[in-house]
């Protein structure tokens, strides 16, 4: 005899879909943010990439089979960051959607102020949430 499937209900369908919109909320945020955060070395400009992306053209012609393949992944590379730089992501609409939602996501999930400290959340951001480290 066959299993009877047991249907959900519409209240649990509409929390996942709650915890769903949350995850994505947060996901975008703690991504956004560790995009931002400062990188190494001399900052690139769209001049110094396009400058760049002109001599690989050069350097192409005359490349060997290997160093083709390094020079081709290179300039995908630095047209996925010129095009990220284009982007322009408002981090302060992702920041108070974070804020918004961010005290109930990390307690569902178990996660400290700890955590989002150790990964980069600044404490104004955590404070803006509600999540403070006796949380």
């Amino acid at each position: 005899m066959a299993a009877k499937k047991s249907q959900m209900s519409e209240d649990h369908k509409q929390a996942l879909a709650v915890g769903r919109a949350e995850g994505r909320m947060v996901r975008s945020y703690l991504e956004a943010l560790e995009n931002s955060r400062p990188k190494r070395g001399r900052k690139r400009t769209k001049d110094s990439i396009g400058k760049r992306l002109e001599r690989i053209d050069i350097e192409l012609e005359s490349a060997d089979p290997l160093k083709r393949l390094q020079l081709t992944q290179e300039r995908l590379d630095l047209a996925e960051e010129l095009e990220s730089m284009d982007a322009g992501i408002d981090i302060g609409q992702l920041e108070n959607d974070f804020a918004r939602v961010a005290k109930g996501y990390a307690a569902r999930k178990g996660i400290t102020y700890t955590a989002f400290r150790q990964i980069g959340v600044p404490a104004s951001v955590l404070r803006k949430a509600g999540i403070s480290r006796a949380t």
